[in-house]
């Protein structure tokens, strides 16, 4: 029953994991999700600097900080550093080299497609018919960094205590995810005013509600509990099979599942989350227009 759920997901990985034809003929191995993923981020990153500029004028008017005029560069180092600034911190904790310094093709592709998006006449408004397809693109992406891209830095470091540290991939998973968006936040990147220092949203209070922030760390936890990615992981789930009614299970008793199928269960557990998500910031709004166009007519 498990894998006819999950289906979708492993399928849908395997065709938006296969390298862009047109890429590919220029040796460029990037992926049908690489695009879908660069595209959603810059996109969404365009419609939150257009929703701040309403919002500040709307505000603000004349009396606030003076609105400065956008730029390609500003933009594109807002977008890299959401990519990767979590990574930076992460690299630096762990003694290994991030992977901009290894290669600026990545970096390269993620400012073009800023400056595509940039050029495009509009973007569509932010509203739950739009969102929900998206947030389903979501899981499929921040599943595969989550599970793929970030285990690989602590599974393979060096240092055996490494290695084996829950914490540490913990850690890693909650800063490359959402290290960026607390630096760009920080620094008022997204702002249409000049760069300033301020509290990011995700520090205000209640801002630990914030989906992005725990599901990180949830995700990857939830990842390799299933993989058995550390020792610590295959005795957790062994308890968790207790605690679920299967009696007492040794660890060595207890069989990992397959990381495919592992990360096809954190997306389709990502693309719930991020429905939920678009629902609670966008259904309610689009109910209540019909009531009131109603109201207003009689």
């Amino acid at each position: 029953m498990s894998e006819l759920l999950l289906q979708p997901f492993l399928e849908g990985y395997r065709a938006l994991l296969q390298p862009v034809a047109p890429l590919a003929w220029f040796g460029l191995s990037f992926t049908y999700l690489d695009v879908a993923a660069a595209f959603r981020l810059c996109v969404g990153l365009r419609q939150l600097r257009e929703h701040l500029h309403r919002e500040h004028v709307a505000k603000t008017g004349q009396a606030g900080p003076e609105v400065e005029p956008r730029s390609l560069v500003r933009d594109a180092s807002a977008t890299l550093l959401v990519v990767y600034g979590g990574e930076a911190a992460a690299a630096a904790g762990l003694g290994v080299p991030p992977s901009f310094m290894l290669s600026g093709t990545v970096p390269a592709f993620y400012a073009a497609i800023q400056a595509a998006v940039n050029y495009l006449p509009s973007v569509p408004t932010p509203r739950l018919s739009t969102e929900l397809p998206t947030a389903v693109l979501d899981g499929f992406a921040r599943a595969f960094l989550l599970c793929t891209l970030i285990p690989p830095m602590v599974l393979q470091h060096p240092w055996p205590a490494v290695q084996d540290s829950p914490w540490t991939l913990l850690v890693t998973s909650f800063l490359i995810t959402n290290g960026g968006f607390l630096l760009v936040n920080a620094f008022s990147f997204l702002q249409p005013y000049a760069l300033t220092f301020a509290t990011p949203p995700e520090l205000l209070p209640y801002g630990w509600t914030t989906t992005d922030l725990w599901c990180a760390p949830l995700v990857t936890a939830l990842y390799a509990l299933l993989t058995h990615a550390q020792p610590f992981w295959a005795g957790a789930h062994a308890v968790a099979l207790g605690w679920l009614g299967a009696g007492p299970v040794g660890a060595e008793a207890v069989a990992a599942v397959d990381p495919e199928s592992a990360r096809a269960t954190c997306a389709a557990v990502l693309a719930v989350l991020f429905t939920t998500r678009a629902y609670k910031n966008f259904g309610s709004a689009e109910i209540k227009v019909p009531v009131a166009e109603k109201t207003k007519v009689q």
